[in-house]
């Protein structure tokens, strides 16, 4: 575990981001654009803030462990934006900002004035980013919608289980809005990049839904030619076998992934199995998935006889591919992790909290945490005075009407 310090060198200062989202998709694209040094203004409402504060283990600075790590390098100020007075200044801090995200039903910033449009007036450079459920386009355009729901509507759910059971969540984590984030984050470079050319900014539509879609690898073409629906395979992978979970004598669990014969072939070596990899037997994909249940039935057979850290070590030295199942305890003990210095130590509002660190690693112009969430408003000052030039009576003022 290391000790994160801001780089250097930031591949996006310069660009200044106004963070409008809310929970976890649009402001995880503001947050990796602040890793790499966008200047990023979170906006929340006054006296309550972003939902995410209260999402996930509560801490005693008031403020959940989900909202420190996830609002790392983020500016806090509040905005109560169903004010008059608080859609202009955000108006005034669009037309300061290079970069507008946005995850609120579609037709929230129409109701408030501040539709693309309407955006493109006061700065024709902005790039709006709009993630929603559905998009801003089709029959489902207002029906709300989480993660959860995106992974259902997907049909990456649909997928997650055993054969015969309850479809089950893909792990206990938003992959949704995670996945939409970072697509998010890449629409934004890539607007960025055509302003380069053309001069002006662009919208970014992105549904909730879509970045699970499109990660549903061979799934839609083999609809379109054969009408295969794919099906729950639990463990198990649907056009390779042996490639699943195995549990070992110690009782822990290990992956082997065998994605071609030449694979198989190793594996049954290490096995001391090698006939197993004859053209007679199991040489072939098409023979191993016509017999999945014998093929796993025999690997299964083998890890049980080795403890995990034999099997390991037998599979590394024949080139075949495996890993324990990692809980995070586990994580945080791994060498590869340590040495890769993927999980950081930052100083924070309730002492030093260790968090995933910034990926990717860049060689050049690397990313870093300069800190993480702020406390309600904690940028106020900072924002409205010096960036949009109110005044310190003006700043009382507002906040006293409970505009910020």
């Amino acid at each position: 575990m290391t000790q994160a310090h801001a780089p250097s060198k930031k591949p996006l200062a310069g660009i200044r981001v106004l963070d409008l989202g809310t929970f976890v998709a649009g402001p995880f694209c503001t947050t990796i654009l602040g890793e790499f040094g966008a200047e990023v203004i979170k906006v929340e409402p006054p006296g309550t803030g972003d939902s995410l504060r209260r999402f996930g283990t509560p801490t005693a600075c008031g403020d959940t462990l989900m909202w420190l790590n996830e609002s790392r390098n983020k500016k806090c100020v509040t905005l109560n934006l169903r004010d008059a007075r608080g859609q202009a200044l955000l108006r005034d801090l669009v037309a300061h900002s290079d970069v507008v995200v946005e995850n609120f039903r579609p037709g929230v910033l129409e109701r408030w004035g501040l539709g693309y449009d309407e955006i493109k007036k006061i700065n024709p450079r902005a790039i709006l980013v709009r993630i929603s459920a559905y998009g801003q386009e089709g029959p489902y355009r207002n029906r709300p919608g989480f993660a959860r729901v995106a992974h259902a509507f997907s049909g990456l759910a649909y997928l997650a289980g055993e054969p015969g059971r309850v479809p089950v969540t893909p792990g206990s984590t938003s992959l949704a809005d995670y996945g939409s984030g970072m697509y998010g984050a890449i629409g934004v470079l890539l607007a960025l990049r055509a302003r380069d050319q053309t001069g002006e900014g662009q919208c970014v539509d992105l549904a909730l839904y879509e970045s699970m879609f499109r990660v549903l690898d061979e799934m839609v073409p083999v609809y379109h030619q054969t009408g295969q629906v794919r099906e729950r395979q639990g463990a198990d992978t649907v056009n390779v076998v042996p490639h699943s979970h195995y549990q070992t004598r110690d009782g822990k669990w290990v992956a082997i992934a065998c994605t071609n014969d030449k694979i198989f072939e190793r594996l049954a070596h290490v096995m001391g199995r090698p006939e197993l990899a004859s053209p007679q037997a199991w040489g072939t994909v098409q023979a191993r998935l016509a017999e999945r249940g014998a093929v796993n039935a025999c690997v299964a057979e083998w890890a049980a006889q080795r403890d995990c850290a034999e099997l390991l070590a037998e599979c590394d030295a024949g080139g075949v591919p495996a890993a324990t199942l990692y809980s995070v305890a586990d994580i945080f003990e791994d060498p590869q992790y340590k040495l890769r210095e993927n999980i950081t130590l930052v100083d924070s509002r309730i002492g030093p909290l260790a968090v995933q660190n910034v990926i990717p690693k860049l060689s050049g112009t690397p990313g870093g945490i300069e800190w993480l969430g702020q406390p309600l408003g904690g940028h106020n000052d900072a924002v409205f005075g010096e960036l949009l030039g109110l005044s310190g009576q003006e700043r009382a003022e507002l906040r006293s009407a409970g505009v910020i």
